[in-house]
């Protein structure tokens, strides 16, 4: 290196120097600057609110969404006149005339259930597949000279209609020789295998609660009891399910999950939690009145589902032909179970054909008509929403609640416990349901809330409930307005709210 090109290194690296420090000097100037210009209002990053107690898992979030879907009670059963058969029929009993899966499932379609669940074994123990572990199924019956398969017709026919399928497989059996004994279990668990493997995806698994009793128990007529607490040994029985299908939940009255609602009018509680105490109840064991609200302080989520027929009886009986629930006592049982944030599971049975009743069809496509017009229109969407933000973060900001995507959410922060926003519509509405929804994700948090509308002059309540969870459906008389204040008058953490919707039903 020359002499020249040393001393112009050196001055380069003292003005390097010199430069740093002048803009070390001036740092914090710069950062203030900075800061000032960040608009007023703009969003500040805030962490997410904690989970409150439990919440529900992928399987149920999928369940959840799915609302309304359908039970079909089809076996001997039908062609008896009975509820429960005795397990005492010549398989010959089962033959349906003209059996015809798409009819059953285009009309449960047309009705807006989104899955079927059929009974492919009840308490007589006759199964409606060709079982390689019993004779006692339509293997022996008239229908198809015995070569049919009822699981299998409904579970395609579900499959190309682009809805789900489950089976409900009755724990008691009234016709089994072994009922009562170990060997029974392992008969019960081949035939859930069995069911699991051969006909694709299942979206659910009912195990009924009834258990024990009068039978015709390998052709003795005797009474058989059971402890319902232990005989199952239910761990290793729901095991297989995870096993076979990780994806299907599993109903019964200790879920796990999820559970009966207590009753089969068609009603949730008022106020219906979606947790529950996990061990304080088994299959066929619980009380009907925990199960109708569930436990606040419940630690699982064990959400309720409600089912009830369409019908008087589960089964088809001619003489409920005139007796099939109307439109208006569907929307009644629509909104105490959906509309409680339950799910709710029709019944609606094939006849003697093996097809649903025009009267059973036309009743439900009456209905699903009423909530397609009801839910056509939601008068909040676009409106302006005015509250707290959690943390200035625009993630958690009002206009969340009605931008209808379920995935987001207005939180406020953690003491913010009560709260209230103010929805200013694009126009002057006139509506008659609402819908609130939280973020399933986060748990239930709100206890009560309350519903304001703008008079022109001051602020009228017109409802108010408790437990929202997935939805909370409110049936209001006719309101007119162009501002709606929902207020969280209590809640155990921070709201976390992903819609409130306002809708106008025809009737």
């Amino acid at each position: 290196m020359t002499a020249f090109t040393r001393t112009t290194a050196r001055s380069a690296f003292r003005s390097s120097l010199c430069w740093a420090a002048i803009l070390w000097a001036c740092l914090p100037a710069v950062l203030a600057a900075c800061v000032a210009a960040i608009p007023c209002g703009a969003a500040v990053a805030a962490d997410p609110p904690e989970p409150y107690g439990p919440a529900p898992s992928p399987r149920q979030l999928r369940w959840h969404e799915l609302e309304v879907y359908g039970f079909l009670h089809f076996g001997p059963n039908t062609f008896t006149d009975k509820e429960w058969g005795y397990g005492d029929k010549p398989e010959t009993i089962f033959h349906p005339t003209d059996l015809d899966a798409d009819q059953i499932v285009s009309v449960a379609k047309a009705g807006g259930l989104r899955a079927l669940i059929l009974t492919a074994k009840h308490h007589d123990g006759y199964c409606l597949w060709p079982s390689r572990f019993t004779e006692h199924s339509i293997k022996h019956s008239r229908w198809r000279d015995g070569q049919g398969d009822v699981v299998q017709a409904i579970a395609e026919a579900c499959r190309r209609h682009g809805i789900l399928f489950g089976v409900y497989l009755s724990p008691w059996d009234r016709n089994h020789k072994d009922y009562g004994s170990p060997e029974y279990l392992t008969y019960y668990r081949n035939q859930l295998r069995e069911l699991l493997t051969n006909y694709g995806p299942i979206f659910e698994v009912w195990f009924d609660g009834a258990n024990g009793g009068d039978g015709y128990y390998g052709g003795a007529r005797t009474t058989r009891r059971i402890d319902n607490r232990t005989y199952y040994d239910w761990d290793n029985t729901w095991k297989i399910v995870r096993e076979l299908q990780p994806e299907a939940c599993m109903f019964s009255d200790a879920g796990p999950d999820v559970r009966w609602v207590g009753n089969e009018a068609g009603q949730a509680g008022e106020t219906c939690w979606a947790t529950v105490r996990r061990g304080e109840a088994v299959p066929g064991a619980a009380d009907p009145k925990v199960l109708n609200v569930g436990v606040r302080d419940g630690n699982a989520w064990i959400p309720a589902e409600v089912d009830v027929s369409i019908r008087p009886g589960w089964f088809y009986h001619a003489s409920q032909d005139n007796a099939v629930k109307t439109v208006d006592q569907l929307l009644d049982i629509y909104y105490a179970s959906v509309g409680r944030g339950c799910n709710l599971l029709l019944n609606i049975p094939p006849d003697r054909r093996g097809q649903i009743h025009p009267a059973d069809a036309s009743a439900l496509k009456q209905w699903r008509e009423v909530l397609d017009r009801t839910f056509a229109v939601d008068f909040a969407r676009g409106a302006t929403v005015q509250g707290p933000t959690r943390g200035g973060d625009s993630r958690f900001a009002p206009n969340h609640v009605v931008d209808g995507d379920r995935e987001t959410y207005w939180a406020t922060d953690d003491d913010g416990t009560t709260a209230e926003l103010i929805l200013e519509l694009p126009r002057t509405a006139t509506f008659n349901v609402v819908r609130v929804r939280e973020y399933l994700p986060l748990g239930q948090r709100v206890d009560a809330f309350a519903l304001d509308w703008w008079d022109g002059t001051k602020w009228q309540e017109f409802a108010s409930a408790t437990s929202i969870g997935p939805q909370r459906l409110l049936r209001t008389a006719a309101v007119t307005t162009s501002r709606v204040r929902l207020r969280v008058t209590k809640a155990a953490a921070c709201p976390a709210i992903s819609e409130v919707g306002l809708f106008r039903s025809p009737r």
